[in-house]
Formats: structure tokens, C-alpha cells, sequence
């Protein structure tokens, strides 16, 4: 599995060209249902749209409601360790560099979902 992306684009670009996009969609969908936050995913979404939706929820719940925040971290397994990594105090950048470490999880499990039962 490719693991060296540099940008939440690049993750969802590489699922659209190995035709997981759709099953990465639902994969962020159901992990957001199961954390209780809503957000709009439809099917018709562009990579770059998905990245700004995404982004622009975790900068809310980072300063409206961080207890979701919390938990959609541990829904999604994101490890406390890597956000410890994060080198930023700024909302927007944090949720730019968490965005990332969603999607890539995200893509993550939807990789080896595919793999493993193909």
C-alpha cells in the first residue's frame, strides 16, 4: 500500500484512479455517522469538494464542539500520538493536517477492505 502522500488531494486522487472513491465516500460517511456528526457526502462529490467539506467540519468541531471532535478522532483511529505530532496552535491549520490524517486512514481501511476481500 502507498502511504507517502503529502496532501489530502494526492489521497483522494489515488482513490479515484484505483476506482475507490466511492467506497472511500461511504467508508467517511459511516465514520462520521458512527461518531454522531452529521455532514453532507454525496456521490457527486469532486475530490478537492470532499477535501474542503471535511476540513472545513473539523475546524468547527475543533472550536464549536471539541468533545465530537474527540470522539470522531477515536471512531475514525486516528492514534493520539500522531496528533501529538501536530506542530500548529492555529485552528485552521490544525484542521488542515487533521483533515489529512483522516482521509488517510480513511483510505486506509478502505484499501485493505479491498484487498483482503478480493
Amino acid at each position: 500500500m502507498e502511504a507517502n502522500f503529502n496532501s489530502s488531494l494526492e489521497i483522494l486522487q489515488s482513490a479515484q484512479q484505483k476506482a475507490l472513491y466511492d467506497k472511500l465516500l461511504q467508508q467517511i460517511a459511516k465514520d462520521f455517522v458512527l461518531a454522531n456528526v452529521d455532514v453532507k457526502i454525496s456521490e457527486d462529490l469532486e475530490p478537492s469538494q470532499l477535501r474542503d467539506i471535511v476540513r472545513e467540519k473539523i475546524y468547527f468541531l475543533l472550536l464549536e464542539k471539541f468533545s465530537e471532535y474527540l470522539n470522531l478522532l477515536y471512531v475514525v483511529d486516528i492514534p493520539e500520538s500522531e496528533i501529538k505530532k501536530l506542530n500548529t496552535l492555529d485552528a485552521a491549520d490544525a484542521s488542515v493536517e487533521v483533515c489529512f490524517l483522516i482521509l488517510k486512514r480513511e483510505w486506509q481501511k478502505v484499501w485493505f477492505k479491498h484487498k483482503y476481500n478480493s
